[in-house]
Order: C-alpha cells, then structure tokens, then sequence
C-alpha cells in the first residue's frame, strides 16, 4: 500500500525521500523492523488473550525433563507470526506481484489448517486434533495451487544467457546478456555442472512433444516438497525454539537467493538463474524473518507461548514456496537438513518398530525417542543446548547450501 502511495507521491509531487520506496533493500528493511516491533509489542497482548481464554497446551507424558512444567503454557503463538508477517507485507511489498500473492495465499492457506488443528485440540479436548488425511489434502491442495500457478501465469519467467557467438547489442552498443524472459521449468540442482535440470526432461521418453506434459512432473514435485517441508517443520516443533531459529536460518538464506536471482546484475556475476520480479520476495522473507525473531522473543527457554500447528504448518509451507518460487527447492535436503533429519528419524524409528515387531516378535527401536531432539533429551541434554546445537547445525548446513552453487 505504502509503495503505491509513495509512487504516486513522487510521480506528482517529487517530494524528498519518497522515491526511498522504490527500493527493495528499504522496503525490506522497513518491513523487518515493522514485523519485529508487532510481534514483541503486541505478541505479549495476543499471549496474555490467549492465556485468558485457556487456550493451553495439553503436554502427553513422555517422561521427558521439565515436560509437565509445559502443561498450560499458551498454544496457537501461530498468529503472532501470521500477522506480523502480513501487516508488514501489506504495508510495504507490492501486492500486485505475482510472488507475493503466492505468499500470501501459503500464509492464509497453511495457517487455516493449523487454527483448525489447534483449535480441535484446545476447544474440542480432542488430543488429535485435525484428523492426518485432512491435513494432507489441505497440503496437496495447496501444492496444487502453487504449482498450477508456477507453472501457468505468465508473470512467471526467467531470463538466459546468450550464449557467446550470438550475443545481441543493445541500441548502445553494449552486449545483451540475457534474452527475452520466457516459461521454463528448469530449477537449480547442486553439483551438477551447469547447475540446472529441467523437469520436462523425464518425460523425454514419451517422444516428440512431451513438453507439453511437464506441468505434471511439476505439480507432482510442487506438492512433494509442500507437504514433506511443512510437515518437517511441524516434528521439528519439539522444544522451545527450536522450530522458530531453524527456521529463521532457513529462510534468511532464501532470501540471500531471492534478491540475487531477483538482480539482473548479481545473477550474472555469480552465474545465478536470474528470475524476474523475484526480489520482491525478500520484502516478505524481511517481515518473515522479523516475525520468527520476535515470536523467539517469547518462545526461547523457558517459553511463554507455543506457536502450534498454526505457526509450524505455516513455517513450513512459506519455505517450500520460497525455495520452488526462487527455483531451488532441490537444495532444500541440504538447507532444511534439521527438518529432513527429523522426518526421518521418525519414519526410520516408525518402520524399523515394526520390521523388528513383524520378525522377533517384540519392536526395537534405533534411536531413544523420535523425533530426534527426544532423542537427545532422553541421553540427558538440556533442551537449551540441543535448540543451540541444531541452530549451529542449521548455520552451517546453510552456507554449505550457498557454497553448492558454486560446485560443478
């Protein structure tokens, strides 16, 4: 809203310092500290509303450490994260591009689901809360959505090089470096040496004309990784403030992505597929970053407030949309590693329960609890130093994503 205002203002009127909104880097900036003031300011009052209607967390006994001190602490800390990434957003990022209205519909989308999973939880005393398939299919609906869009709308391009022999001039005589944006469904890949795969190429067996079936292969993907990240974020969502600092790490490096794939200038330097209109992002990724900040504010050790599935399911859905968005969702297993981590250790504890159970006769079990952070909690760990220890882990699993790009 605000960058419209300012247009006009400057377009009309030059008035001083009103062509500021024209820059990604200040509307970021602006729209960071604007999410980080909502959500420590007014996340307190929105904890102190939760904590008058009782809307406290039902903790299930696992015999862990400090657990049963957890019973009652507020539940659905989701919202605060939700708003003061929205508030911001609207105020500052141009509502008209395309990625951000895909931001906005995964906010919306992912966040209704969790509310209703809480809110069966807390409202309903129903321990389980929205039932799993409902879950998915909200997850797939969504992917369909994102993909459909991805795939479809025509303000969703990239540009490339030209290549060398070929290169066009400009009126001035200076060479052109990239060509015309188009459709594509290339996306980056780590180590490979042009860095690029393109997802129609799996149906090169059908023969001639199997591009027009990519948009398949694409949603299918799009749907994967929606649901696999969302629901990594929602194990993840253990102890206090693990979810929320993973995440913070997570994303600041796909915005780091964002506004270099979104800089005609810095995607050619560092050989980076540039994807125009993407750097409208990081206004988002900004807000959304300030927001998990402000909400850590409360929900670090010993935490004041829990985000629930409103806060997890939403984390995880705005991730996978970043990463297809900024076409590198095939980094995610390296950059989301603390999320993979703990999908699998479930699935591993989970599958090798019942190969045992099916074979001797009892189950067995590879790690103590699952998800892993249980894990290190029943060897004895603090909470505090197992969220560090994982928030370390997530650091370096994020420049070892930035430094894939650039191993062929």
């Amino acid at each position: 809203m605000l960058y419209y205002l300012f247009e006009y203002i400057e377009n009309h009127y030059q008035l001083a310092g009103a062509g500021l909104f024209q820059f990604i880097t200040f509307r970021a900036a602006m729209a960071f500290i604007f999410s980080l003031l909502i959500s420590t300011i007014y996340g307190k009052k929105i904890i102190n509303y939760l904590r008058r209607k009782q809307v406290g967390e039902t903790v299930r006994d696992l015999g862990l450490d400090g657990q049963k001190e957890k019973g009652g602490t507020p539940t659905m800390g989701g919202i605060i994260i939700i708003l003061a990434t929205l508030i911001p957003v609207f105020l500052f990022a141009r509502i008209d591009n395309i990625y951000i209205i895909l931001l906005i519909i995964t906010t919306l989308w992912m966040g209704a689901i969790g509310f209703a999973d809480d809110y069966m939880k807390m409202r309903k005393k129903d321990k389980e809360g929205l039932k799993g398939r409902f879950k998915i299919l909200g997850q797939v609906g969504l992917g369909i959505i994102v993909g459909s869009i991805l795939y479809f709308n025509d303000d969703v391009t990239i540009k490339e090089e030209i290549p060398q022999g070929i290169v066009q001039l400009a009126d001035n005589g200076t060479p052109k470096i990239f060509g015309e944006a188009h459709k594509s469904t290339k996306t980056t890949v780590p180590f490979f040496k042009n860095n690029e795969l393109d997802y129609s190429t799996a149906l090169s067996w059908l023969g001639d004309g199997y591009e027009k079936y990519a948009w398949i292969v694409f949603i299918l993907v799009v749907i994967f990784i929606i649901t696999a990240v969302s629901n990594g974020a929602n194990l993840t969502d253990g102890i206090d403030g693990l979810a929320a600092g993973s995440s913070v790490i997570i994303v600041a490096t796909l915005g780091i992505f964002a506004w270099i794939s979104g800089n005609i200038i810095f995607a050619d330097y560092l050989d980076v597929m540039y994807i125009p209109n993407s750097g409208e992002m990081v206004i988002f990724i900004s807000a959304f970053v300030g927001a998990l900040i402000g909400f850590l504010w409360y929900n670090t050790f010993p935490a004041q407030v829990f985000m629930g599935d409103t806060g997890s399911l939403t984390i995880g859905g705005i991730i996978a949309v970043l990463a297809i968005s900024t076409r590198k969702e095939l980094l995610i297993p390296i950059l989301a590693g603390i999320f993979l981590a703990e999908n699998l250790s479930v699935i591993l504890q989970v599958s090798y329960f019942k190969y045992t159970r099916k074979k001797y006769g009892e189950g067995r079990r590879i790690f103590k609890m699952s998800p892993l952070h249980h894990h290190y909690q029943k060897s004895g760990y603090h909470e505090s130093k197992i969220v560090t220890r994982f928030w370390i882990v997530g650091i370096l699993l994020a420049v070892l994503t930035i430094v894939t790009l650039k191993l062929r």
